[in-house]
């Protein structure tokens, strides 16, 4: 049996293994709210198969598919998987949390604190 595809996060000259599927957390700069997007590595690349949105504004809507579920908007987007998704630390907000079986850490605690952009990508 083959092993499973992992998504690598990769920026500074490091990269770390994560998992076969992550959940990324951020936090809009302006509105403060909370984005949580679950990430599953393919052979096709990276497929985004969930989001979790905590409200809108400043030109960050849910998807017009997105249902309120409690206090956050939930989508399933139907996007083509992605061969790699760049994401930029500017410091004006917390920084990304990256969740592998439950568990979350600090990018910072994975990568170097400068690295910017950063990449997720699935492992070669």
């Amino acid at each position: 049996m083959a092993a499973p595809l992992l998504i690598c996060l990769s920026g500074a000259g490091a990269t770390v293994r994560l998992g076969a599927a992550i959940t990324l957390l951020w936090t809009h700069s302006v509105q403060k709210t909370e984005w949580a997007e679950d990430w599953r590595a393919s052979a096709e690349g990276l497929t985004l198969t969930e989001m979790r949105i905590e409200g809108s504004g400043a030109g960050m809507e849910p998807p017009p598919d997105a249902v309120l579920q409690g206090d956050r908007y939930v989508a399933h987007p139907k996007a083509a998987p992605l061969p790699s998704l760049a994401l930029r630390r500017s410091g004006a907000t917390a920084d990304y949390r990256i969740c592998v079986e439950g568990r979350c850490t600090q990018m910072g605690d994975l990568l170097p604190a400068g690295a910017d952009p950063v990449t997720l990508s699935v492992c070669p």
